[in-house]
């Protein structure tokens, strides 16, 4: 019976330590609703955003800060969807807010010169 234990508990600990060391292979196919609680400590004001890094020499959130602005802060859906780029695709602030944007566009069906693709749209130069 001893041994029995011993079996399963070595297993459940190397099983663990496989899932642990490829976790950046699986995780990102986990649906949102599971991830949730990992990514839900995301700064609410903008001295925390300019802290956590998702600020940049193009995206400048000091002038934010030191004029004392009492806003939340930014988006927070758009942060941890930022910060889920960042992580997985392993790039900086600046193209993980392009990727960001693109996809948005993408989404809602703006094209990349940033007008729509619907084709009742008429536009006057």
């Amino acid at each position: 019976m001893g041994y029995l234990l011993y079996a399963v508990s070595f297993l459940f600990l190397m099983a663990g330590t496989l899932l642990y060391a490829t976790r950046s292979r699986w995780f990102h196919l986990l649906p949102p609703n599971i991830t949730e609680p990992f990514y839900s400590r995301i700064p609410t004001s903008f001295m925390s955003d300019v802290e956590s890094g998702f600020t940049s020499n193009d995206f400048d959130l000091s002038g934010n800060v030191m004029d004392g602005d009492s806003r939340a802060g930014l988006d927070v859906r758009g942060k941890r969807e930022v910060q889920r780029i960042m992580k997985n695709r392993g790039i900086g602030f600046d193209e993980a807010r392009r990727v960001y944007m693109e996809q948005n566009f993408k989404k809602n069906n703006i094209g990349e010169d940033g007008l729509p693709r619907d084709p009742k749209f008429v536009s006057f130069s």
